[in-house]
């Protein structure tokens, strides 16, 4: 049963994935990925919350394995950074590192706040 409600989890969270990155993308109307930047973000936001609490039961697997790991995306924000840093010159490889570099460091503070907030909750 778990299995299966990760697997749901999962499909839920790539689902919201795909329409979180989509609306991102046609508000801001940039060609950075900066839907990719939001999901991320935000999961590490919520895991750090969902850790943070120490929860337990039946939920938590489908909620942190399943929804989260289909809701964020590594795999993503790693070609698009190739992708940013591509076009040559210094212009190009300084985007695709403020990609890599700001997504770490903006994804580790919001995993700590979730974290934090998790804690008091």
């Amino acid at each position: 049963m778990t299995v299966l409600a990760v697997i749901i989890g999962g499909a839920v969270g790539a689902l919201a994935r795909y329409g979180v990155i989509g609306y991102v993308q046609t508000k801001t109307r940039d060609p950075r990925p900066w839907g990719t930047f939001a999901v991320n973000v935000t999961g590490a936001a919520v895991l750090g919350l969902v850790v943070g609490a120490g929860p337990t039961g039946w939920w938590v697997l489908p909620t942190t394995a399943g929804f989260l790991g289909g809701y964020t995306t590594f795999s993503t924000w790693m070609i698009e950074t190739i992708y940013l840093a591509e076009g040559g010159g210094v212009a190009a490889v300084r985007s695709g590192l403020l990609n890599l570099v700001g997504t770490l460091g903006i994804g580790a503070i919001a995993a700590a706040a979730g974290y934090l907030v998790g804690t008091w909750l």
